[in-house]
C-alpha cells in the first residue's frame, strides 16, 4: 500500500489525456480505469482527477456510468471518489434519464466547477453525444425524416442545428450513413455500404486474427505450464477425490425400473 501516488499514475493520466485528445476513448478510459483502481492507502489528487475524467469519458464512449468500482479496487478509492466528484456523479445520474434539456440545466448550474477543474470540453463532449446517441435511435427507426422532425424528435434548436449534427456524424464521425436533400430538407438514413473487401478492411481483419492467434498460442502455454506443476496437479487431485461415483446417478431416471 502507499499513501503517495506513484510516479506510474500521474504517467497513466497523462497519457489518458493524450488519449482523449485523439478521440481513442476505449485506451483512454483504460487507462483511467488503472489510476483510479490502484492501490492506495489514502485518497490522492491523481485518482480524484482521473475519475472525474473517467466519468466523463465513460458517458460519452458507453452512454453510461456505473459508480461501483471493481472488487480489486481499494476500499479506499471506493469510499471516497465517489463523494469528492458528486457534481460528475449527478451529471451522470442526469445523463441516464436521457431528458436532455436536465443534462443541460445541469451543465448549465455546474459550469464554474466543471472550468475550474479543466473538464467543460470534456462535459460539452458529453452532452453532444447524447444528441448523436438521439439522433442514431432515429436510425433504428425511420428511414427518412425532415430536419424539423429530427430538432423536434433530438430537442435541438432548428432544423440548422440538426443538419450540422447529421453531417458531423455523417462526414466526421462515420456514425451512421445518411444523404440530405438541401432542396426539401430532408434526410434519408441508409445501410452500412462497406462490403468487407477493401484493402483496408482485410487489413483489419488480418491484425485481428493474428492478436487471437497469439493469445490462442499463450493460453496454450499456460495450459501446458499447468500440466507440469506438482502444486496444481496436487491440488486437482485431491478436488478430484471429493467426489465418487456413488454421487451420481448413472443411469436416466427414465429407464428405471
Amino acid at each position: 500500500m502507499r499513501n503517495l501516488p506513484a510516479l506510474s499514475d500521474f504517467g497513466l493520466l497523462n497519457r489518458g489525456m493524450v488519449c482523449i485528445g485523439q478521440k481513442n476513448y476505449q485506451k483512454a478510459l483504460e487507462l483511467l480505469h488503472n489510476v483510479v483502481t490502484a492501490p492506495m492507502s489514502t485518497i490522492n489528487a491523481i485518482a480524484v482527477e482521473a475519475y472525474k475524467k473517467y466519468v466523463l469519458v465513460s458517458l460519452i464512449h458507453h452512454g453510461q456510468f456505473s459508480t461501483s468500482l471493481p472488487k480489486y479496487a481499494s476500499s479506499v478509492a471506493e469510499r471516497n471518489l465517489k463523494n469528492l466528484c458528486l457534481t460528475y456523479i449527478e451529471l451522470a445520474n442526469t445523463y441516464r434519464t436521457g431528458k436532455l434539456f436536465e443534462l443541460e440545466a445541469n451543465v448549465q448550474t455546474n459550469t464554474e466547477k466543471f472550468e475550474t477543474d479543466n473538464n467543460l470540453g470534456l462535459v460539452k463532449q458529453v452532452v453532444s453525444s447524447m444528441y448523436k446517441r438521439n439522433i442514431r435511435r432515429l436510425t433504428q427507426t425511420y428511414l427518412t425524416l425532415s430536419l424539423q422532425d429530427i430538432a423536434n424528435m433530438v430537442q435541438l434548436n432548428s432544423p440548422k442545428e440538426a443538419e450540422m449534427h447529421v453531417l458531423q456524424m455523417v462526414i466526421q464521425d462515420g456514425e451512421i450513413y445518411a444523404t440530405i436533400n438541401q432542396k426539401d430538407g430532408m434526410v434519408r438514413f441508409l445501410e452500412d455500404p462497406e462490403q468487407y473487401k477493401t484493402c483496408q478492411m482485410i487489413e483489419r481483419f488480418d491484425s485481428s486474427m493474428q492478436r487471437i492467434m497469439g493469445l490462442s498460442r499463450k493460453l496454450s502455454l499456460v495450459e501446458e505450464r499447468l500440466k507440469c506443476d506438482q502444486a496444481y496437479l496436487s491440488k486437482a487431485g485431491k478436488e478430484r477425490l471429493r467426489f465418487d461415483f456413488d454421487d451420481f446417478d448413472s443411469i436416466p431416471h427414465k429407464f428405471n425400473i
